[in-house]
């Protein structure tokens, strides 16, 4: 073996893409009109799941989406594609959209990170509990 084929085997083991997709920019959402389309992957689009369109990453990619007006975070699924001329970066469903506090506004300025398999995924919203079925009846 020599020199060059060890340090590309080292370069290999160092690089075996662990590294995350990260992204900034627009994000829009579907139109209620898409419900019941065909994706790109073959689903029928369905406006209340988390799910997305984006250019290239491929499906089934998870995604967490973060509204860098306001912070808050919705992890999504690559079901589709979008035009790669679009401005926008990512296309969310309506429920995502709803979910990080874009809908009214249309569009906003986010920022993609790939979720890989075993990392925390996206939480269900606990559950709110009232003090008074906290105290003990007497």
């Amino acid at each position: 073996m020599n020199i060059c084929s060890i340090v590309f085997l080292f370069l290999l083991t160092c690089f075996n893409g662990t590294a995350h997709y990260t992204a900034q920019g627009r994000a829009s959402f579907y139109a209620d009109h898409m419900q019941g389309q065909v994706t790109a992957n073959g689903e029928t689009y369905d406006k209340t799941l988390y799910t997305a369109a984006h250019a290239t990453l491929p499906f089934g990619t998870k995604v967490l989406v973060r509204n860098l007006k306001n912070s808050k975070t919705v992890v999504v699924r690559i079901n589709d594609r979008k035009a790669r001329h679009r401005q926008n970066l990512i296309d969310l469903s309506r429920a995502a959209a709803e979910r990080i506090d874009m809908v009214r506004a249309g569009s906003a300025e986010v920022r993609l990170k790939e979720v890989k398999s075993g990392e925390t995924e996206q939480q269900a919203q606990p559950a709110i509990v009232s003090e008074a079925a906290l105290t003990p009846k007497m």
